[in-house]
């Protein structure tokens, strides 16, 4: 199936995209994996005319974002992110109608349609950065309140919180963190920022998918406890194989991330199905939201 894949990819002039929380034969036969915005815009710097996207929705469209000149496949387009379902352009155009106004930092984990409505994106590496540039008092950030929480931690700026979450990292509790950290004393833990604030105060690091990884290769220390979606066991313990990496919680898996198959991808290549394309005009707005993200990193 694997070698089916490749030839495939070859035929079509592909390039095969798999996120960190990906099942491990699809990352395995990856071109490149990776954080979602790191990916597209990887992706974006190829001759590849047809990316193939293994992971959610928002992410194929933020590879739509990012190349248009591009065909993406979505091998399961009935996979989606509830995160990002919980904040739609018209509730937010709703919601800035009724406040003062005041820039829209916008996680990249939302919809094209929600990124067009947006001053700046963020990541959840970048956000404090993102939002201690801005030039205001206060923000609105969408969709994520652990995230916003977070970030409200480390600005002076008043952050107006939208109520969604991530249903996999919202679920790990305290009570869970303190039985993991019974049971490996020794380890560090690692929480990634969508956790709830009170989980993250026990983290001994909060850190983003791929700044799990590097400070995992980077640390003198030997074991971890991992607060994010099981996936990213595997690129951890391939990277590290002298290291020991427990989850959290075994719980913590995103349903939508574990619906990719190879054999959907060979559906999806085989026939050219699941194509995601961003309108042109949400297209150009939502990617002057994510510029001005890259153009700040960049700085």
């Amino acid at each position: 199936m694997k070698d089916k894949i490749r030839s495939l990819l070859k035929e079509r002039k592909a390039i095969m995209l798999a996120h960190n929380y990906q099942p491990p034969e699809i990352q395995d036969v990856a071109d490149l994996c990776g954080d979602s915005l790191e990916l597209s815009i990887k992706a974006s710097q190829t001759d590849a005319e047809v990316i193939v996207f293994c992971g959610v929705h928002f992410m194929a469209e933020t590879a739509s974002i990012m190349s248009p000149e591009k065909v993406v496949l979505l091998p399961r387009k009935d996979a989606g992110c509830p995160m990002a379902d919980m904040v739609t352009p018209e509730a937010l155009a709703k919601r800035l109608k009724e406040m003062p106004p005041m820039p829209v930092v916008t996680y990249v984990n939302s919809s094209a349609a929600v990124k067009a409505l947006s001053t700046i994106c963020c990541t959840s590496a970048n956000v404090v950065k993102v939002v201690n540039s801005l030039d205001a008092d206060e923000v609105l950030m969408v969709p994520d309140k652990n995230l916003a929480k977070y970030a409200a931690l480390h600005t002076k700026k008043k952050i107006h919180f939208w109520d969604g979450y991530c249903i996999v990292h919202n679920m790990l509790t305290p009570e869970i963190v303190l039985l993991a950290k019974e049971k490996h004393p020794e380890a560090v833990f690692m929480a990634h920022p969508e956790c709830r604030p009170e989980v993250l105060e026990l983290a001994d690091v909060v850190l983003s998918t791929s700044g799990m990884i590097r400070y995992a290769g980077e640390s003198e220390r030997k074991s971890f406890i991992v607060g994010t979606e099981t996936g990213i066991l595997h690129p951890m313990k391939k990277a590290n194989p002298s290291k020991t990496f427990y989850p959290v919680s075994l719980d913590m898996e995103c349903r939508n991330m574990k619906k990719m198959s190879l054999e959907a991808v060979v559906w999806s290549l085989e026939n050219m199905e699941g194509e995601v394309k961003v309108p042109e005009d949400i297209r150009l707005r939502a990617k002057e939201a994510v510029r001005k993200m890259i153009d700040l990193s960049l700085k």
